[in-house]
């Protein structure tokens, strides 16, 4: 059995299952990338596989803390007739450059959590309370730990961060000049997409190649439709119309599937 393991490899397994070579199917190669394409980008946003949740590390640099002081122009345009013109807002560059296969950002790690100052309550809860577990009981050092994160959220709080995968730009709002260094790292937590090229085994995912075969058939339909009804020698009609209704139908049943089966659940938000 030949195991796709590449986009062309997947393309002519659906292929096969179409029939070709003995049946032709009537799909230009650049509809077919189209197809591909639009079937692996709905697998990764959708199916659990299709994307992993990890950790990045980014070193911050001098010229990052200076650009993230800076400002850009943001010009609105005149609109209703008014005479007061163009106005001009200045928009902030407190924003990283994250690499496209970035899909979300769930969170950034707490950047001032620094316990090197000896005068520090963690510090000296550890010094005293904490040299062992004999003085005191873990019970109590979770108790503390918890009491000094209520006070850390109630008092100094968390950098606010904005993330949009299409602009491919972190913004974290807070005191560049402050709360971090050159030379120190921002780690995320975040949802990257799998590369294909890089994790061949996508290209034979079972309900990829379903999909895919759905999705090349739907094509293939769509493209004899506009022949429907054209009587070829020999008196053989093409009934693209079937086609479509049958791929249609595959279509619709392998998405409820991937939601119901394969999709990751929806994480539950308490306001």
């Amino acid at each position: 059995m030949a195991i796709p393991a590449s986009k062309a490899e997947l393309l002519s397994y659906c292929k096969r299952q179409l029939g070709y070579p003995v049946v032709e199917i009537n799909v230009d190669d650049d509809q077919a990338d189209d197809v591909l394409d639009d079937s692996l980008q709905f697998f990764t946003e959708y199916h659990y596989d299709g994307t992993i949740r990890t950790y990045l590390k980014h070193q911050i640099t001098q010229s990052e803390i200076d650009n993230q002081k800076t400002n850009s122009n943001v010009t609105s345009s005149t609109s209703g007739g008014s005479d007061n013109g163009a106005t001009t807002w200045l928009e902030g560059n407190n924003y990283i450059e994250l690499p496209e296969s970035i899909m979300s950002v769930v969170r950034v790690l707490d950047i001032s959590s620094s316990t090197n100052n000896m005068f520090d309550l963690r510090y000296q809860l550890r010094l005293h309370d904490m040299y062992d577990l004999t003085s005191t009981s873990i019970l109590h050092y979770e108790m503390v730990q918890q009491h000094l994160g209520m006070l850390d959220d109630m008092l100094v709080g968390s950098a606010f961060m904005r993330h949009s995968k299409h602009g491919n730009r972190l913004y974290i709002d807070m005191d560049w000049g402050g709360n971090i260094g050159a030379g120190e790292y921002i780690v995320i937590e975040c949802i990257r997409k799998q590369d294909p090229t890089t994790f061949t085994d996508i290209f034979n995912d079972v309900w990829l190649k379903k999909y895919a075969t759905a999705k090349l058939k739907l094509q293939w339909g769509q493209s004899l439709i506009k022949f429907e009804g054209i009587l070829l020698p020999g008196g053989i009609t093409l009934n693209g119309r079937q086609l479509v209704d049958d791929a249609k139908e595959e279509i619709t049943k392998l998405e409820d599937d991937l939601r119901l089966g394969y999709e990751l659940p929806v994480m539950d938000m308490i306001g």
